[in-house]
């Protein structure tokens, strides 16, 4: 009865290694070349990690490179919108997180989104007749594999090989991923990052900055998050295998301030806006705070269920268009208490203008900018005055 141990005898803790050896593999696959490769083209792949990432993919999920770079393509110009392949804001949680492969072949089995959004994905030889064409095959294959290195052990290491794209990918990162967590940057979407550290599921953990920089081959922004994902493609491009294209703008700023802004300091603003967006809602929390307290104490403060200073937070990191209907409504009763809350408002969207599609010459957005400055600067709020002083040092 030795062969039901397979041709590898280990102790019961080195199959679950095993195990989570080989799941890991599969989402460092996923992460790098089905999404960060393959979706949003952010890095280049030498022809040896490409073809072991395609094949390790077919031999452990059958997936269809031109499907899954579709589906999610699909999912970024449509984000939280009817048309959305899987949004938990349309379909509700519980449908996304347990039936995300579902809805991903309900997509795939749509021609039009495999035409419209499936460009410049493989279509060799391989791709076409073997890939493709006999998907299921893989993992017929990989079980038999299982089963001949760890006997009887191979059978539940295959499964939970199975199972785990559909419930990491699927479920965690397409469902929690735009439900719970926290956010970095009000992008247009629901994107969250679920925790800071991105491990477990190769670095898209940090949802949120992925749909903020959706093109950056690194998903970390901050200092204390870490994307396992981004040091597996360094260390791929230390081995000559890898090319980054993009990353996402860091915003810097210089030791002296410019007295009259010019066409480069916009573009600066402009690439980091919702670095920007963030810093403005950061820096001027405190004088929310301080206001908040006023009017709380004048029998001003509107009755809301939620924390006043907190929602303003988010609010000052918002274009006005990405504020939901409901929430207008209560910042209007806000705003209407308050000509310090009403100004900080209107100040930050009238940055706003600045970055979004507009038929104002550089020159003239210059103009606005400057304005914009010098009014923050007479405004006689402290915080105001000092993001100003700030906004003139960014390169």
């Amino acid at each position: 009865m030795t062969w039901l141990n397979g041709l590898i005898e280990l102790p019961w803790w080195g199959y679950i290694v095993v195990m989570l050896v080989l799941t890991h593999i599969t989402i460092a696959s996923v992460t790098i070349f089905l999404h960060r490769h393959q979706a949003h083209r952010a890095l280049d792949l030498h022809a040896i990690p490409s073809h072991f990432f395609r094949f390790w993919l077919w031999l452990t999920t059958g997936q269809i490179t031109k499907e899954w770079a579709s589906i999610h393509r699909k999912h970024h110009a449509k984000c939280e919108t009817a048309e959305d392949p899987h949004s938990p804001q349309i379909y509700g949680i519980k449908k996304v997180f347990w039936e995300g492969y579902e809805l991903y072949r309900a997509e795939a089995a749509n021609t039009e989104t495999m035409q419209k959004y499936g460009h410049g994905t493989p279509d060799d030889w391989l791709e076409r007749n073997l890939y493709s064409k006999h998907n299921t095959l893989g993992p017929v294959l990989m079980l038999l594999i299982d089963l001949c290195l760890f006997g009887a052990n191979g059978i539940w290491i295959w499964a939970i090989q199975m199972i785990w794209i559909p419930l990491t990918a699927a479920g965690i990162i397409n469902g929690i991923g735009h439900y719970w967590g926290y956010r970095n940057f009000e992008c247009e979407d629901a994107s969250t990052n679920i925790v800071p550290w991105g491990i477990i599921i190769g670095g898209e953990e940090l949802h949120n900055n992925h749909h903020t920089f959706g093109t950056s081959a690194k998903m970390s922004y901050k200092w204390f998050e870490f994307d396992i994902g981004w040091m597996y493609i360094r260390i791929i491009e230390t081995l000559g295998m890898a090319k980054v294209r993009k990353i996402a703008p860091k915003m810097t700023l210089s030791d002296a301030a410019k007295r009259e802004l010019d066409e480069a300091s916009l573009q600066a603003i402009i690439a980091n806006r919702y670095a920007i967006a963030a810093n403005y809602a950061r820096t001027l929390k405190g004088t929310v705070g301080d206001e908040v307290e006023r009017m709380r104490s004048n029998a001003k403060l509107p009755q809301i269920d939620f924390d006043p200073v907190r929602q303003m937070k988010i609010w000052l990191k918002q274009d006005a268009k990405d504020t939901p209907e409901y929430d207008q409504k209560i910042l209007a009763k806000v705003l209407a208490e308050s000509t310090v809350l009403e100004q900080i408002y209107q100040m930050r969207q009238e940055l706003t203008r600045l970055w979004e599609r507009s038929t104002l010459t550089r020159p003239e957005l210059v103009k606005l900018l400057q304005d914009w400055c010098s009014r923050a600067e007479a405004s006689g709020i402290a915080a105001l005055q000092d993001f100003s002083f700030r906004l003139r040092t960014v390169v």
